[in-house]
């Protein structure tokens, strides 16, 4: 385990632990979730059956889980003065460098190599493994929760007491059967319930109960379709993702800051105007964000998130003149929008709007 212990250190990961992989008591939660439609169009969430709790059934042979843990939050992004600028566009931090599946999945297939080394080494068979990072049927959090990384929060991410919450996760699945770690950190929430407070959607059906359909990381991500009206004043500047129930979460004045320049902003993505995105051409896109996570959405949804949020900016000629050159835009689903943020701007005589960044305020 020590041994364990060090080549993740060597690899970059910030912690790590084993558990047994049984999630026998996630099932009802899980199915109770999916039961109730939270899960909207992420039919994969249901597909393969008890797969996601059942790792053995995953990965035949499987008898522990390693997971570990990454930081990636930069410094200086200023989350919150992004936010309460109305021209400009709010990143999920996770996005802002490079994807973090193909990185951590590396480092876990090296960390695979050397536990399989060792092995043969001293004279086992070698044993199966397989990494996974946000990448397969698995319930990561749990695991991690189980391995001793953190506890599930109120906001559904993991939370360790001395890194906050601003991490991957990722886990080898091995049929090697190690020790697992018996310390588990007891949730420490307690009465906060700053993070369901501050949703922009109010997709917190309850404490640990997330509805995705209102969840602003699923609407402008996730849904291949049209934003709900009923949501678009409420994402104001959001473009890609939310972070805000981890931006207030008081245990992130803990967190650590990334030590990966990998995951460093790219193209100043971090402090960039909407309209000055919203003129990207689709060629840019492509190159602007390759490597990114934000290439997963394509160029239509990327204007169409972007194009919400002039509709939520400042009434300036800039992001009028923005909206404008995309009204002829060969996407049904953009010129909806943007003629919907055209609207909103005309409408806006300065009067107070409801924006999602009043909670802020």
């Amino acid at each position: 385990m020590e041994c364990i212990r060090l080549w993740s250190r060597e690899l970059g990961f910030q912690s790590f632990g084993i558990s047994d992989g049984n999630l026998s008591k996630e099932e009802p939660r899980l199915q109770q979730w999916l039961d109730s439609g939270f899960q909207g169009e992420m039919q994969w969430m249901a597909d393969h059956g008890t797969k996601r709790t059942r790792p053995h059934e995953l990965l035949p042979g499987t008898v522990r889980v390693i997971s570990v843990r990454m930081d990636y939050l930069p410094e200086n992004t200023e989350q919150i003065k992004v936010l309460k600028n109305e021209n400009k566009a709010y990143v999920s931090r996770y996005s802002l460098g490079r994807d973090y599946h193909k990185l951590i999945r590396k480092r876990l297939a090296q960390l695979a190599k050397k536990i399989e080394k060792f092995s043969i080494d001293h004279g086992l068979a070698a044993p199966t493994q397989r990494g996974f990072v946000d990448s397969a049927p698995v319930l990561e959090r749990p695991l991690a929760e189980k391995s001793g990384l953190g506890w599930v929060g109120k906001h559904s991410l993991l939370i360790h007491p001395e890194a906050g919450s601003w991490f991957f996760i990722g886990e080898l699945f091995t049929s090697l059967p190690i020790p697992i770690n018996e310390h588990i950190i007891d949730n420490k929430c307690g009465d906060c319930q700053a993070c369901l407070k501050v949703c922009p959607t109010d997709a917190f059906v309850d404490s640990y109960k997330l509805d995705a359909r209102r969840c602003i990381s699923y609407l402008t991500i996730e849904n291949k379709g049209p934003i709900p009206e009923e949501f678009r004043q409420p994402i104001g500047n959001r473009v890609f993702g939310c972070d805000d129930c981890q931006a207030i979460c008081p245990w992130n004045k803990f967190a650590h800051y990334t030590q990966e320049n990998d995951f460093l902003p790219r193209h100043d993505l971090d402090k960039t105007d909407l309209a000055d995105l919203f003129l990207w051409t689709e060629k840019e896109f492509e190159k602007k964000t390759e490597g990114s996570a934000i290439r997963r959405i394509g160029y239509e949804r990327w204007l169409r998130n972007l194009a919400v949020g002039l509709g939520n900016a400042k009434r300036e000629e800039k992001n009028k003149a923005a909206l404008k050159q995309r009204l002829e835009f060969p996407s049904a689903l953009v010129q909806e929008h943007v003629q919907w943020s055209l609207g909103q701007q005309e409408n806006n005589t300065r009067r107070r709007r409801i924006i999602a960044s009043h909670k802020w305020r």
